[in-house]
């Protein structure tokens, strides 16, 4: 028999109330701040969990495991790769990270230049790692760049109309097994090799599926959640550095 583990206690912790959770969040119970604000979660209880934190996003449409997080030293996994997280005061909640570019098929994409992912003295561009976005949003240059590369690596596979803010989409009915170009991050310290599961995604029940990146027009890019399902993403406040361990929710 598994039994609950005790209540721990947690002074002076500030929380909101939600008058609103079955719009805002589809029935949840609340929302879990996690951002590097100081009336976050983490901005709020460092101290207590030694300024650490995880989390492993599971594929809510094929999976029956839970979700997780993990506060304290237990959070951080002996087989993260990790990147340094930087800093911009002007905008202090977002975790920045070097995004130096991105390889597609097995080759760095030429026209995914690390200076598109800049982040400028003054605080603008960058990018960032983000729970609560879901597709993953690239400057427009790289993006085009990088879908340009994906599609013509996938030329074999048939083509499909584009789908909501999906411009690259295929047919896979009637097949059981396809072979898709591989997409690796490049982060600064840590190459980050994602399942075909995180970047072609389905989006009905007919056999459509969509490369699950985007582009954007604003100068900053965010790493949505689709593209850390099933790694542990490790939060090191402490050392300043973000890290991805792959096959984390077991």
């Amino acid at each position: 028999m598994q039994h609950a583990p005790p209540d721990l206690p947690l002074p002076s912790v500030a929380v909101g109330c939600g008058h609103d959770n079955e719009g805002l969040f589809v029935g949840a119970a609340g929302l879990l701040g996690l951002g590097k604000g100081r009336l976050s979660f983490p901005g709020q209880t460092g101290r207590r969990f030694n300024q650490k934190f995880s989390y492993c996003l599971v594929d809510r449409s094929a999976s029956s495991k839970p979700s997780s997080v993990v506060f304290g030293n237990a959070a951080v996994s002996r087989t993260a790769k990790f990147t340094p997280l930087l800093s911009n005061p002007k905008l202090d909640t977002f975790y920045y990270v070097e995004l130096l570019g991105i390889s597609v098929g097995g080759t760095r994409v030429p026209g995914v230049a690390a200076s598109l992912f800049k982040l400028d003295p003054i605080g603008n561009g960058g990018v960032i790692i983000d729970s609560g976005t879901s597709v993953t949003r690239l400057v427009r240059p790289a993006y085009v760049a990088m879908r340009d590369a994906f599609r013509v690596r996938a030329r074999s596979l048939k083509r499909a109309p584009d789908y909501s803010l999906f411009d690259t989409c295929f047919d896979l009915s009637h097949q059981n097994e396809v072979k898709v170009p591989t997409v690796v991050l490049h982060f600064r310290g840590a190459d980050v090799s994602l399942p075909a599961t995180n970047y072609l995604i389905p989006v009905d029940t007919n056999g459509k599926f969509c490369f699950a990146f985007a582009g954007t027009m604003s100068g900053l890019s965010i790493i949505g959640n689709i593209q850390q399902q099933g790694f542990r993403v490790v939060y090191d406040l402490m050392g300043s550095r973000v890290g991805f361990a792959p096959r984390g929710c077991a």
